[in-house]
């Protein structure tokens, strides 16, 4: 039986041999990427792939909080075709809002066929790394996702943070190390990615994500 799990609008079916994640299908009936569907009491859940989703994988990590709730608004970089945004998309609910932003237009394209099954959602063509091409287009948010692989990621993250995120609000970075230098150890990348960022935000909780997304962590964020 799916019930609810430690983290808002999650939910979770454990058994002998692994634990599943799942949220709540905001579009009934609807897949996003051949995912799964399990209906229960009259509510439709569908699977999150922590292989395929590195919220998910930080949530199989342990994380005890991904800080994003019911009616949050949130700006996602790097959005990618969408099989994260689709489940943030879930927990947000009809009554929270998706900024998806991403640069190329190929992914971009399956993201709009995305948000017209998804109201939530709003598909933004930009360069995250140039806040101008942006800044008309979205509000202050409770909540900002990078997952973006540029080698200056973490600027990226800390001039949308600065820009975009309102006070007090949350912000989740899926840093990639081998993005920002394949010759040196993740591991090493890591602490510096975690000295700079406690230089501006309060970091609440980190992850490394293997075995689910190699060479990958999760910094969970709060602005000071």
């Amino acid at each position: 039986m799916i019930k609810q799990s430690k983290i808002f609008e999650v939910y979770e079916l454990q058994d002998s041999r692994r634990r599943q994640l799942y949220t709540i299908n905001m579009v009934p009936g609807q897949k996003v990427y051949d995912e799964g569907l399990i209906k229960e009491n009259g509510i439709e859940y569908r699977e999150w792939d922590a292989y395929k989703s590195k919220l998910a994988a930080a949530i199989l990590k342990g994380s005890p909080n991904i800080s994003i709730r019911k009616n949050d608004v949130v700006l996602y970089l790097g959005s990618a075709s969408g099989t994260t945004v689709s489940h943030v998309s879930d927990i947000v609910g009809i009554d929270g809002f998706v900024f998806a932003v991403d640069i190329a237009p190929r992914v971009m394209r399956d993201m709009i066929f995305l948000c017209y099954k998804r109201k939530n959602i709003a598909p933004v063509l930009a360069d995250a790394n140039k806040r101008d091409d942006i800044k008309e287009k979205i509000c202050g948010v409770d909540v900002v996702y990078q997952d973006v692989a540029q080698k200056n990621q973490i600027d990226i993250f800390l001039k949308n943070v600065s820009l975009f995120l309102k006070g007090g609000g949350y912000c989740l970075l899926a840093a990639k190390a081998r993005s920002i230098d394949v010759t040196r150890s993740p591991k090493q990348i890591f602490k510096e990615i975690k000295e700079k960022l406690e230089k501006y935000l309060t970091i609440i909780d980190y992850r490394e994500l293997e075995p689910f997304q190699k060479d990958h962590c999760m910094f969970i964020c709060k602005k000071k």
